[in-house]
C-alpha cells in the first residue's frame, strides 16, 4: 500500500470525525481476539476507530503496534482513540474512494498598468 499524503490523511480524519469506536481494547490488552476483530472491522469499513486505555507515554507506541499488526495506517490519535485506515484490495468491496489531487494552475501574470496621468497644476 502506498503511503498516504498529508491531504489524504486530513480528508480521512474529517470522514472519521463522526465515527464511534468499533473495537475497544480492555483490561487484557492486545490479544489475538482483538486483532481478529480489528482485522474484520477494517475489511468491512476500511476506516475505523479503536479505543484503548494506555498511559500517555505509551500511546504512540501502541498506535504504531496496532498499525503494524493489522497492516493499517494510523490516521490520528486523540486521547484514548486511534483512527486506522486500510484500503480494501478488492476494488468492488471498497467503501472509501480517496479524493484525487487537483492539478495546480499557474496564475497568469498581468502586465503592469500604465501610470495614471496626473493633472498638471
Amino acid at each position: 500500500m502506498k503511503k498516504l499524503t498529508g491531504a489524504e490523511r486530513k480528508w480521512l480524519r474529517g470522514q472519521a470525525h463522526a465515527l464511534k469506536p468499533i473495537v475497544r481494547i480492555g483490561k487484557l490488552g492486545w490479544t489475538e481476539a482483538v486483532l481478529a476483530e480489528v482485522e474484520a472491522a477494517l475489511d468491512v469499513h476500511e476506516l475505523i476507530k479503536v479505543q484503548f486505555p494506555a498511559p500517555r507515554e505509551d500511546k504512540e507506541a501502541m498506535a504504531r503496534t496496532i498499525g503494524e499488526a493489522t497492516g493499517a495506517e494510523p490516521i490520528g490519535l486523540i486521547g484514548h482513540i486511534i483512527t486506522l485506515y486500510r484500503r480494501n484490495p478488492d476494488p468492488e468491496k471498497r467503501v472509501i474512494e480517496l479524493p484525487t489531487a487537483k492539478p495546480v494552475k499557474a496564475k497568469a501574470r498581468r502586465a503592469p498598468a500604465p501610470p495614471a496621468a496626473r493633472p498638471s497644476r
